[in-house]
């Protein structure tokens, strides 16, 4: 445990043999403007807790150990430079203090923020950095690029909720952002959340064994997310916008690393902002904690189009990650290799599938484009060209490889039993594995052991196995998201499932800010029929403080939420947004709300309580490396 095998430190050995690991270039860049950091060993929430610790990834100054592939600490080290930055006169950046970062933009009057972080602590601290380095300035406007929490979450730190309602500062965002944010962090958030603790290794200790990065930063702050509404958004067409004395020439990006996006030139700084869409590292096609699989023929036309229009303006080229790109020449470099990025692992997925390969099989040989042996901003650390592969087939031809006794293959649970029972039990099975552990082949060895765990999930021999096998795996990864999957199932396999750090998406303040109709999408995706009680009917639901209303039609096998109001319904209910999300919250009971005359209900009371009692509690620490 904790220790690289000789396979692994011979595979380690091959990468930094293969790349230029000794090129400079992106430590000048990522040190390049350093103005001030933050001097506190932490970054705390409003409640006392850490949201960040400034120096826990110190240790990866020194030089790579045997348990990091080579090229991933690279990329870690650069990830971990924090600070306040210049990238030009007037345009600056808080970075290394979150997974995303933060850019200031200097307007006549004030700040410009664009994507203030995760939470609000680091991105309150951020301000602060500026403000006393560079001179106290109000904000004056908030731009979101996208529809991912890392980029909005923190909006509470830089502007307060009694602040926006007292100025009323612009929120810019992309068409369809606050559907989207929504759309993945309410929906799906449950089952996303557990996941993004692998994606992420959230539970995983920051160490040469541990946590390094995740290649696109180095970690998710920790604290609950914020959410503002935008004031206004950018259309399909674009739109330029003058903002505090400085204009803004947005370009939209729907649809290609968010299906909620923008990137934006600013003409007075010569200054191109690539959003998520071009940073300093190949991007999920299809992100590991689970979304929307994405469209990386679009993604390769949307650089192009940031190349043609702004590709020789350009002077710098920033992100909402990693550290800038600068001079009109390399900023053209790196849009061109971004473009051949995507459009490597597109068309060359769909050639192989129309040759009849199926998806393992082109993951297998997809290979990489001649300048990703060059160009370390084009390396697969946190998106990696196997799964990106299997991203792009999915697009195209669904979850289905083509190969017939894998459309209804038996359940993992079902089919492990057969399979262990078929190398004749699980004395042979582990010496199956444990040979090819011991031959370096950690792939097949995972693969046997997690049969022989899924046969049998009390067999701790089996689980300990395979928690090695994990291990080893994760210590030769590039990508960072592979690392922390592998190193988090090693974890848990070993002290057992914990309830661990959950980024909380389902927050008060979140659940607060979203249209009724998508919160009662929400909890419909929670309805189980084998819970519902009783006849159904009609449930109206006002929100006087909102003005919003949902008629939610509930039967036996479905609960159907509508906008708005329906003349026929079974029960009235009347009730303030903020205490309908404190019995979500499970705050208070609806009776107590009843007594208080805080909730009128007229009619069949006891709809509701069938309705609230048909819903499946939420499990946010649900088992993913055994049954």
């Amino acid at each position: 445990e904790g220790v690289a095998t000789n396979a692994t430190r011979a595979a380690n050995a091959a990468v930094a043999s293969r790349l230029p690991l000794e090129n400079q270039l992106d430590f000048s860049n990522a040190n390049r403007g350093f103005l001030a950091k933050i001097e506190d060993a932490q970054i705390l929430n409003e409640d006392g807790s850490v949201a960040w610790e400034v120096g826990q990834f110190d240790f990866v100054k020194d030089a790579a150990p045997d348990t990091v592939n080579p090229s991933l600490w690279r990329q870690s080290k650069l990830n971990s430079i924090h600070g306040l930055f210049e990238v030009t006169r007037g345009v600056y950046q808080i970075r290394g203090y979150d997974l995303a970062q933060m850019t200031l933009i200097q307007g006549t009057t004030g700040w410009i923020v664009v994507d203030p972080l995760t939470t609000p602590a680091p991105a309150r601290a951020g301000l602060a950095l500026a403000n006393a380095t560079l001179g106290e300035r109000p904000v004056q406007a908030v731009i979101f690029t996208h529809s991912h929490g890392d980029h909005f979450g923190g909006v509470s730190g830089v502007l307060t909720p009694a602040d926006q309602r007292l100025r009323q500062v612009p929120i810019i965002a992309p068409h369809g952002f606050l559907r989207e944010s929504i759309g993945e962090n309410v929906l799906a958030g449950t089952a996303m959340n557990r996941r993004v603790q692998f994606q992420f290794g959230t539970n995983l200790p920051a160490s040469a064994t541990g946590h390094v990065g995740t290649g696109l930063g180095q970690v998710i702050s920790r604290g609950g997310l914020s959410l503002m509404p935008p004031t206004r958004t950018i259309g399909k067409e674009g739109e330029t916008i003058e903002l505090d004395g400085i204009r803004f020439e947005f370009m939209d990006a729907s649809e290609t690393e968010a299906p909620a996006e923008l990137v934006f030139y600013m003409p007075a700084f010569k200054a191109l902002h690539g959003a998520e869409v071009v940073t300093r590292n190949f991007h999920n096609v299809l992100t590991p904690r689970g979304a929307l699989v994405r469209d990386t023929l679009k993604w390769s036309k949307i650089i192009d189009d940031m190349l043609a229009r702004y590709g020789d303006k350009s002077e710098v080229l920033l992100a909402s990650h990693h550290w800038p790109t600068w001079g009109a020449e390399n900023v053209e470099i790196a849009l061109k290799n971004q473009r051949g990025l995507y459009r490597y692992v597109h068309d060359q997925t769909l050639r192989q599938a129309n040759q009849g390969a199926t998806m393992h099989e082109i993951a297998e040989n997809i290979g990489e484009p001649d300048f990703a042996l060059t160009d370390f901003g084009v390396r697969g650390y946190y998106g990696t060209f196997n799964h990106n592969s299997k991203a792009v087939y999915q697009r195209y031809f669904g979850w289905w490889d083509g190969i017939p006794a894998h459309y209804h293959s038996l359940p993992p649970a079902e089919e492990s039993q057969k399979y262990v029972a078929a190398m004749g039990g699980a004395f042979k099975a582990l010496a199956v594995g444990r040979a090819a552990f011991n031959s370096g082949d950690f792939r097949w060895a995972a693969t046997v052991f997690n049969h022989m765990v899924f046969a049998n999930p009390a067999d701790e021999l089996a689980k300990k196995w395979l928690a090695s096998s994990y291990e080893q795996l994760g210590f030769q990864a590039e990508a960072g998201t592979w690392r922390n999957i592998y190193l988090s199932g090693a974890k848990e396999l070993r002290e057992g499932n914990e309830r661990g750090d959950v980024v909380a998406t389902s927050n008060e303040r979140v659940l607060n800010s979203i249209p009724a109709i998508d919160l009662f999408d929400a909890m419909a995706a929670r309805f189980n029929p084998a819970r519902m009680s009783g006849a159904g009917g009609v449930i109206q639901f006002s929100f006087p403080d909102r003005g919003e209303s949902v008629s939610v039609d509930l039967g036996s096998s479905v609960m159907f939420p509508r906008a708005g109001t329906r003349e026929l319904s079974s029960t009235q209910v009347t009730i303030s947004r903020t205490n309908f999300t404190r019995i979500l919250m499970r705050q208070v009971q609806p009776q107590d709300l009843i007594i208080s005359g805080e909730m009128r209900v007229l009619g069949n009371v006891v709809l509701m309580a069938r309705m609230f009692g048909a819903l499946d509690p939420v499990d946010p620490q649900f088992n993913i490396v055994t049954p």
